[in-house]
């Protein structure tokens, strides 16, 4: 099991929050690749999925919680409520991707 529990909701059941710690987030930016801008290009003329960007985005996204679930951590969080992801574009070459929420300690009831 792993040590962090996430959750998109502001509470968890069976459990009760015994600490709050504090907003925490995970950040990650990539580049996208020029094979990926092409392969995209084309797609947007003949349709389709743009495989390179689903993967890099399921890839950032999986970092940005693992990113979060290090800041959680750090604060002596064992759960985070309320997580949310924000993705942006950063000069049409990039994709910003940050996980966050609210850090908090938790204990079983």
């Amino acid at each position: 099991m792993d040590d962090i529990i996430i959750t998109t909701t502001n509470d968890l059941p069976g459990y009760e929050i015994t600490q709050v710690h504090g907003e925490v987030f995970g950040l990650i930016v990539r580049a996208r690749n020029v094979f990926s801008n092409i392969g995209a290009g084309f797609r947007t003329v003949f349709g389709g999925e743009a495989k390179g960007y689903t993967t890099l985005l399921t890839d950032s996204r999986n970092e940005a919680v693992e990113r979060l679930k290090d800041a959680a951590r750090q604060r002596g969080a064992n759960a985070v409520l309320a997580m949310r992801f924000d993705c942006n574009e950063i000069a049409d070459i990039m994709s910003e991707v940050a996980a966050y929420g609210t850090a908090v300690t938790v204990r079983r009831v």
